[in-house]
């Protein structure tokens, strides 16, 4: 693939998607901005949500990673149907009752503010590295596929990228969001369907007869359950996924944003548990395009790449298939990775706007507005700059330690809300910063001496219940000896 083809896929894709942004949040006000007036409709939440949760990472990583882990990816997406009822049937009633457009409006109305401070910024953390990861991956592929053939710097490539998330999201938030990722949703599932046909034709067999392959294939093992110390162990991949799915999900301003703008709960919950399903099968997609992907270069005696993230680009944009399939691939890419991208920045905003400059209940429609395009802008640049800081330090470690950061600053999250469904007494609010804290430490050490304390057991996924188990105890230590109100 020429760095001209890449680069006039990528416009024609960006002019719809821009015209979209446009039609869509020309009139947006504030309540658009952050929860789409509560007028969207609940199909086309659940159909944008795909969007949402696939990242550019996950469109290179997943089919990549059946090398190793084969199918037990999907253990963890059953989880996550478990945690999407969960959400629908706990969590989305009581928002809706609140009437919240930030979900850390809970924290304080059941501890006071220092729980409430101490969620919003915990979640920012999470979000500005999870997402800056996300894009980093993405500047740097299309770098080295388009910029770098130019000579543009990458810097430019960031510049670039984040001024063009601003721009088809400054104006209509949510409200635009919903619309722009049901769109890029579309072209998601579009290319990895279209990706598997054409690798199907090319082994010699159509999709029927290569589903047989698939299933015979040493790839496609899903259930794991001889070895409990295997991170592939069913349980620990099924209980983390239900746990993971509520704290990223359910506890997450970004995913939240969008249930939070159906017309009532009963929409949001359609919504919540059609994308629940529906995710099942993309990801099952993405795995079974990583199978042909795999056998294909078996067959053909090409060699599989040091990191298994880079097979599929490696045989996408080379001279292995027709042009269509690459030009599939960047559209893939930049559609999952934009409206990654996208979400994350207009719910930091959200957030800052609204959890940490409260601008929306001390100023004016007029000037809320005015303080919330600015934290927009802000939060673009910040975003930019840590990709770029990314692109300087680079290595496996640090992107690694950005991942570990991030899954951890969920945990502290999960215990707060679930302390604060679950149990009806008060806690000393000003110390619960310190609990926020110290729960991931405990994890850090925990994880650290898993191996030699517990007979060879090694933490996986799970760690992410003890992280929120750590702050449950921590705040019912805390605890006033007396019960709130019912």
């Amino acid at each position: 693939m020429t760095p001209t083809v890449a680069i006039l896929s990528v416009l024609i894709y960006f002019v719809v998607l821009f015209g979209i942004s446009y039609v869509t949040g020309r009139k947006a006000d504030n309540a658009g901005f952050f929860v789409g007036n509560r007028k969207s409709p609940w199909y086309m939440v659940a159909f944008a949500m795909i969007g949402s949760g696939i990242s550019g990472v996950t469109f290179v990583s997943v089919p990549g990673m059946v090398a190793t882990s084969g199918f037990s990816y999907l253990q963890m997406v059953l989880g996550f149907v478990v945690g999407q009822l969960i959400i629908a049937y706990v969590l989305i009633p009581l928002f809706y009752r609140m009437n919240l457009m930030s979900i850390y409006g809970y924290l304080e109305e059941r501890f006071g503010f220092s729980s409430y401070k101490t969620g919003a910024w915990f979640f920012f953390i999470s979000k500005m590295l999870g997402a800056a990861v996300r894009l980093f991956l993405v500047c740097l592929t299309m770098q080295l596929i388009i910029f770098e053939a130019y000579g543009v710097p990458f810097l430019v490539n960031v510049g670039l990228t984040m001024f063009l998330v601003w721009l088809y999201t400054f104006k209509g938030g949510v409200k635009s969001l919903i619309w722009t990722d049901s769109f890029k949703t579309l072209c998601l599932i579009v290319s990895v369907v279209l990706c598997i046909v054409y690798i199907s034709d090319d082994l010699g067999d159509r999709v029927g007869g290569v589903v047989g392959v698939i299933g015979e294939s040493e790839y496609s093992r899903m259930f794991f359950f001889d070895d409990i110390n295997d991170r592939r162990f069913f349980f620990k991949q099924f209980l983390a996924g239900i746990f993971t799915v509520i704290a990223t999900t359910g506890l997450d301003q970004d995913m939240m944003q969008r249930n939070l703008s159906c017309k009532n709960y009963r929409d949001s919950q359609k919504n919540v548990l059609t994308g629940g399903v529906m995710q099942f099968f993309i990801i099952a997609l993405f795995l079974m395009l990583g199978t042909l992907l795999y056998t294909y270069a078996d067959s053909h005696g090409i060699a599989h790449p040091t990191k298994s993230d880079e097979l599929f680009p490696m045989l996408a944009t080379g001279s292995f298939f027709p042009p269509i399939v690459g030009i599939l691939f960047i559209v893939g890419l930049v559609s999952s990775a934009f409206s990654a991208a996208g979400s994350a920045l207009t719910a930091l905003t959200t957030s800052f706007t609204l959890d940490i400059l409260k601008a929306d209940t001390k100023r004016s429609e007029e000037k809320s507005a005015r303080v919330r395009r600015r934290v927009h802008i802000a939060m673009a640049v910040v975003m930019g700059l840590v990709i770029y800081f990314f692109e300087r330090v680079s290595s496996t470690s640090v992107i690694d330690a950005v991942y570990v950061l991030a899954s951890y600053t969920y945990g502290p999250i999960l215990g707060l809300f679930f302390f604060g469904i679950l149990s009806k007494r008060s806690v000393h609010d000003r110390y619960v910063p310190i609990v926020a804290l110290a729960a991931p430490v405990l994890c850090y050490i925990l994880q650290s001496h898993s191996e030699q304390w517990f007979d060879g057991y090694k933490f996986s996924y799970e760690l992410l219940i003890f992280n929120a188990l750590f702050t449950a105890v921590g705040l019912a230590l805390l605890g006033k000896g007396k019960k709130i109100p019912s």
